[in-house]
């Protein structure tokens, strides 16, 4: 595994349940501010979902994966209604309450 993909990998085990955090602001903690995209191909290739909780990563504007690699938008969108986090009709998450976490 390469060392991005750990670096991405441990900071998504760090989001707090019922949180969520975007694609480009983990690859700003990790010191790769322009590798957003990266960090989703990492996601996609997450070794360890149960663990690795990628399902609480969504883009810049909030919006849930359309492609989710394990399972799909609706999927994603039952783990994040599990953990208490409210997806409205479009597909989004408000980043201001479920962001909070990052300051």
């Amino acid at each position: 595994m390469s060392s991005f993909n750990q670096r991405v990998y441990e900071v998504v085990k760090n989001i707090p349940k019922g949180k969520v955090c975007t694609y480009g602001y983990i690859a700003l903690m990790i010191g790769s501010p322009r590798a957003s995209r990266v960090v989703g191909y990492a996601l996609h290739r997450n070794p360890d979902p149960q663990n690795i909780p990628c399902h609480r990563v969504v883009n810049r504007h909030g919006r849930l994966a359309p492609s989710f690699a394990f399972g799909g938008m609706e999927i994603q969108k039952q783990l994040l209604e599990h953990e208490g986090i409210k997806v409205r009709d479009d597909g989004t998450v408000d980043l201001s309450i479920y962001m909070d976490w990052v300051k």
